[in-house]
């Protein structure tokens, strides 16, 4: 069916996501192209989902990492890091803030690995520049980078699109050990809202059922409670978390 035929996906509502998702898992995948600038194999994809008539054919474009073109890591274990950019969409689900891209585990072309829907990104706001004010759009961010200990939240990986930040590439989370690298400190040691607490709170709850069990699919369950323990550091402190004096606060390059 040729393109001017199919139904773009959006990706902003909740509707739009579940379809996205389903798409996601369900749909054909095509490679168009690779983008040479991440460190793991990253491949940019087509995907379709064939509807019966007279519906459209739905379509849009996804990012595809194989597992098999993960890079090994010192301090993550090697095929692992598909898994935790599935988790982190999990985690970002939970908290209701949709900061992770509809995100699925399937198999592709090159094997089993990440689907991303690809998000395009609104070239007015800029996000160096959201980053340096501490706007404070970005402290949901802050505080999933804290539960999901990301150890790689460069400005880069932040995509202002519709009017919502998105927040890509979270290969890198959910170590035991802490790793927290992130340009988000604008609000380190301030007290959270009771807003954010009660999302937190939400967090800590779900821990003990679906959140939860999600996670130990993709995740160790000694990495899911260790997840579980900054929870309740956030919920102890009901403060901001501040950088460790020990080692990099931020990661390199913060772009």
């Amino acid at each position: 069916m040729p393109p001017a035929e199919r139904r773009r996906v959006p990706q902003l509502t909740t509707v739009d996501r579940a379809a996205a998702l389903e798409l996601l898992r369900d749909g054909e995948l095509e490679v168009v192209g690779r983008l040479v600038a991440s460190s793991n194999a990253a491949l940019y994809c087509r995907i379709v989902r064939h509807c019966p008539d007279p519906e459209p054919d739905l379509e849009a474009i996804c990012v595809y990492k194989p597992v098999r073109g993960e890079r090994p890591l010192d301090d993550f274990p090697d095929r692992t890091l598909s898994r935790r950019e599935v988790a982190a969409h999990l985690l970002s689900d939970a908290t209701g803030w949709s900061i992770v891209p509809p995100t699925v585990f399937r198999e592709g072309p090159y094997g089993p690995g990440m689907v991303q829907l690809w998000i395009e990104t609104e070239e007015e706001t800029d996000a160096w520049e959201l980053v340096e004010r501490s706007d404070p759009s970005l402290r949901p961010m802050a505080i999933f980078d804290a539960i999901a200990n990301n150890a790689d939240r460069k400005v880069g990986h932040i995509l202002p699109a519709g009017g919502h930040l998105y927040g890509v590439d979270h290969g890198i989370c959910f170590a035991v050990e802490p790793k927290l690298r992130t340009v988000l400190w604008g609000w380190r040691g301030r007290r959270l809202g009771d807003d954010e607490l009660a999302v937190i709170e939400s967090i800590h709850d779900r821990l003990d059922g679906d959140l939860g069990a999600g996670l130990r699919e993709l995740i160790s369950r000694a990495e899911v409670r260790a997840t579980r323990a900054r929870v309740e550091e956030l919920l102890r402190t009901k403060r901001f978390p501040l950088p460790d004096p020990d080692r990099p606060a931020i990661p390199w390059p913060p772009f």
